[in-house]
């Protein structure tokens, strides 16, 4: 007998074959592996379905029934109803679907179907709002109604031409052939430790459980499953990276100590401990891989520059790379001021500067006269050679792809020193399965004597109140923002567009200068903006989100965001922060539309608090990792089954067994630390060698 392989591919499962093997490999199946982890996303209560004439308005019910009509209705111009009437030996229910007509060819009259949704009613009959359905006729020659009825059924993502019905056959004949050859990796100790159900009876059970309780043990296996081997990455990864041979900078000394007596300011407690951290990272003879987070105006700039001194010290070069020219030209003008008489050359690069300039740039790059380059992702060009790079800085980290960070630290001709940055505070829980292998630092205390910005909530019939304040605040002889989610008027999404707001806020404030900046203007255009707006040229400067990050102009002390509800809670954080940056009180006017279902509540989050931790956590729990993050920083941090939310206590636990399994593999263990990482990269492939990069 041919041993079991469960890495076959796919199209050998009974079932499946040539044609719906291309239909399974839409959905990342590929092999039979796959297969048995393309986990349900959700579960329905089939072994008990209800009787239609028990079908009570308001409830989520499962009901079963033959089609007995089925017709579509033009309503009006862009409204077109489906409705599918069935019946049971009890009574008849419709499904009722919107511009959806393709659904009266799929559910045929005299089809058998379920029908699964929350109960209202039309008339006073009974009907489903878009129900989920499932068409329960058996293929010919095939019949497997047992995983399909009188149990709780599993749901999953499909694709075209592919059906419920089909894909639970199919995964049924899987897991009778192919479950045994599953091997369970997880070390015994840590399954007796934190009582783990066995790896093959948690599949099975994910797939077709026996009862609820079966299905939460194995839920609970695989999600622990997920956080421990992505924390055993991590950990293994930062093993090796702590082992590697680093540059060692000089951390302290007359250069460092000068530039730290010439600010125009003293550093707060919090830039101190970090500036000790880094200080560490920097002598240990390992490549330092540290994440920096700090609130918007918290100085996480003045600290990076304070490494680059550290990097100089040591004769080394140091390279920040910002997300937009706006933000770089202003790190590049704060830093060239803080160090001008203090023997260190500043140079700034973009992809806009003219040809001859940018070539007597790089060519100081090359020749070493250039200490601390910054720019944006120019910085990464195949031409741009380092003479001796030591310190990486990516400053809103999250805005770069994973290839271009990885690009800067390859310029380096040693494993060189990186500290990436963010103002978008990350929960503990997303910083474990994003940051996992990076050591963290956090700057949680502001500089002294900012005031707190006053945030208020309006709904955007608020027109006449808004704008009499904002009249107000201008004659006070402070500066407005006024915040728009687009730049032109679009005729799919009714939002206001900056360009018809700039018209709009021209014509009403006539005694003061109206300005519009947005990214698809030129730059020479978007910096003459800039630069009438500092200095205070412009009254009222509007925008798009372009002025979401590194935007510094004291004076400015109100900001309006139209339209708040369709930001996240982080964003409007940092957008927040653009204002609150002078001596004057203030004021942040968040506008939404209280026709949106709890937009107006969700934005009093931004009332109550100022602190981006909690806003951050808040944002998590509402858009999920993948949203809050605005871009995928790494496929290794996405989860079929948990979520760092809610199984936040298992990622927990998952981190403490990681840990313990890598505690324990000294130079002894060398065997068991190659199958480790040969478990790892079999489950995240190459990914593996970008985590450090992340």
């Amino acid at each position: 007998m041919a041993q079991i392989n469960i890495d076959t591919e796919v199209q050998y499962v009974k079932g499946v074959g040539p044609q719906r093997a291309v239909l399974l490999e839409k959905l990342g199946i590929k092999s039979v592996r796959d297969l048995l982890y393309y986990l349900p996303r959700d579960w329905v209560d089939r072994s008990n379905l209800t009787p239609i004439i028990k079908a009570r308005p308001g409830e989520l019910e499962t009901l079963q029934g033959v089609v007995i009509a089925s017709e579509t209705r033009q309503v009006r111009p862009r409204l077109r109803i489906t409705r599918v009437t069935i019946k049971d030996h009890t009574g008849f229910i419709s499904g009722v679907w919107y511009n959806q007509p393709y659904i009266e060819k799929v559910l045929k009259r005299g089809f058998e179907v379920i029908f699964h949704g929350k109960i209202d009613t039309y008339r006073n009959y009974l009907q489903i709002a878009g129900p989920e359905y499932e068409i329960m006729d058996d293929e010919p020659g095939e019949s497997n109604t047992s995983v399909n009825m009188n149990r709780i059924v599993p749901i999953y993502p499909l694709t075209d031409k592919l059906y419920q019905k089909q894909l639970r056959r199919i995964i049924k004949n899987a897991l009778d052939i192919y479950l045994p050859a599953l091997s369970d990796d997880m070390p015994v100790s840590v399954i007796k430790k934190y009582s783990l159900a066995g790896l093959k009876a948690s599949i099975y059970s994910l797939h077709f459980p026996e009862n609820f309780e079966s299905l939460k043990a194995g839920k609970r296996r695989i999600v622990f499953d997920e956080f421990f081997y992505l924390q055993l990455a991590f950990l293994l990864r930062r093993l090796g990276i702590k082992k590697e041979k680093g540059i060692i900078f000089a951390s302290a000394g007359g250069m460092y100590d000068n530039f730290i007596k010439s600010l125009p300011f003293g550093l707060t407690g919090a830039q101190k401990r970090v500036l000790s951290e880094i200080g560490a990272d920097v002598i240990s003879g390992s490549p330092m891989n540290r994440l920096l987070q700090g609130d918007v105006g918290s100085g996480k700039t003045i600290v990076a520059l304070a490494a680059c001194v550290m990097a100089k010290q040591g004769d080394f070069q140091s390279a920040i790379m910002a997300p937009t020219e706006i933000l770089a030209q202003q790190h590049f003008r704060s830093s060239d001021a803080l160090f001008k008489g203090q023997g260190i050359t500043c140079g700034f690069l973009s992809g806009a500067m003219p040809k001859a300039k940018r070539a007597k740039i790089i060519e100081r790059i090359g020749n070493g006269e250039i200490d601390i380059v910054i720019g944006t992702h120019a910085l990464i060009q195949d031409d741009v050679i380092f003479r001796n790079l030591g310190l990486v800085v990516i400053d809103e980290q999250h805005r770069f792809g994973v290839m271009q960070r990885m690009a800067l630290v390859k310029k380096g001709r040693e494993p060189v020193h990186s500290l990436i940055m963010t103002a978008t505070p990350i929960p503990r829980t997303l910083s474990m399965t994003v940051y996992g292998d990076t050591d963290v630092s956090i700057i949680d205390e502001m500089p002294p004597g900012r005031k707190p910005i006053k945030t208020h909530v309006f709904e955007s019939g608020d027109t006449g109140t808004i704008y009499s304040f904002l009249e107000q605040r201008l004659r006070n002889g402070e500066q407005v923002y006024a915040v728009y989610p687009l730049v032109a008027e679009s005729e799919k999404v009714d939002l206001k567009s900056a360009i018809e707001m700039e018209k709009e806020l021209s014509a009403r404030f006539r005694d003061f200068k109206t300005a519009i900046i947005h990214g698809r203007m030129k730059k020479d255009e978007r910096d003459a903006v800039m630069t009438s707006f500092r200095n205070k040229q412009t009254d009222i400067l509007v925008a798009t989100t372009v002025i979401e990050v590194g935007i510094d102009v004291p004076d400015a002390s109100v900001i309006m965001i139209e339209h708040a509800d369709r930001f996240g809670l982080s964003q409007l954080h940092q957008l927040r922060g653009r204002v609150g940056r002078g001596e004057k009180q203030s004021y942040c006017i968040l506008v939404g539309d209280p026709h949106t279902e709890d937009s107006i509540k969700r934005l009093k989050t931004m009332e109550e608090t100022q602190d981006g931790f909690k806003i951050s956590e808040k944002d998590l729990e509402i858009r999920g990792p993948g949203e809050f993050l605005g871009t995928r920083q790494h496929g290794i941090s996405e989860f079929k089954v948990a979520n760092i939310f809610t199984d936040r206590s298992e990622l927990f636990l998952a981190r403490e067994a990681a840990s313990a399994v890598v505690d324990g593999l000294d130079d002894g263990h060398q065997d068991e630390k190659e199958r480790l990482e040969n478990i790892i990269r079999q489950r995240y492939g190459d990914s593996f060698d970008l985590i450090n990069i992340g």
